[in-house]
């Protein structure tokens, strides 16, 4: 009944949405200050879906052979776009306003980036080498009120003597099978042939899940591998993890 229109002061970035602006109201109530009640309904806490289902994920991923990597949250432009080949069409990534190095100037779009360099830093591991990261990606977004969200992405790669396309596509194929989602365009998933500056035209496809694309799989170009030192062939899977819960 009583509305405060409140200005924020330029020093204070950690300000971000009205939950802040609450929590310093309270600070400045004091904690103590307010009265303790028992609240009229009992609630439980449990965890949330996104979380539960990654983590099952993360243990399936890992029985079938595959290593698990935690990147940085950072990229470069040049390694999310450039060097695999893509263009920045200015509405993807959220760049940072005062980088300290040219390593970490935008937040990562994709996980690749951070896949393929992990693959290439260790690349005298015997082969074949297979690593996966499940894990946040950060996209701009008009319609929230901080202008980007996260969105939960998983991402595999296969690197060896050979690419092992077959490998990511069967574990693809294996994820959809825990996750209960059938082989079937209109009420499932599917596989439809996509081109990617990152991967080999003719070995690229995208993952539609009823017709909305999730994600995309193929041969990581040469060029994409030259650019990040990696001296033999390699196969990558990324997909939505969110979009396929349902979290979306």
């Amino acid at each position: 009944s009583n509305p405060l229109d409140v200005t924020i002061p330029p020093p204070r970035h950690d300000i971000l949405q009205a939950c802040d602006v609450a929590e310093d109201v309270a600070i400045a109530y004091g904690y103590n200050n307010v009265p303790r009640k028992v609240p009229a309904t009992n609630t439980y806490g449990k965890q949330l879906p996104l979380n539960k289902i990654s983590d099952q994920l993360r243990g399936e991923i890992a029985q079938a052979g595959f290593t698990e990597i935690l990147t940085f949250g950072l990229c470069s432009h040049a390694e999310a776009f450039a060097k695999l080949n893509r263009v920045d069409d200015g509405n993807t990534a959220v760049t940072l306003s005062n980088p300290k190095t040219l390593e970490f100037e935008i937040c990562r779009p994709t996980l690749l980036p951070g896949t393929l360099k992990t693959l290439s830093n260790g690349q005298k591991m015997p082969k074949p080498i297979k690593l996966f990261e499940i894990t946040d990606v950060v996209r701009k977004c008009s319609d929230n009120d901080v202008g980007a969200m996260n969105r939960r992405h998983l991402c595999a790669i296969h690197g060896g003597m050979s690419s092992g396309f077959e490998v990511v596509h069967g574990l693809l194929d294996h994820i959809m099978t825990m996750m209960d989602v059938p082989l079937d365009a209109a009420k499932g998933y599917s596989l439809v042939e996509a081109q990617d500056g990152a991967f080999f035209d003719g070995r690229c496809a995208k993952v539609l899940l009823r017709g909305e694309e999730i994600g995309i799989m193929g041969i990581v170009h040469p060029k994409a591998l030259e650019e990040f030192d990696i001296p033999f062939p390699a196969s990558a899977l990324e997909i939505r993890l969110d979009a396929l819960t349902g979290a979306a």
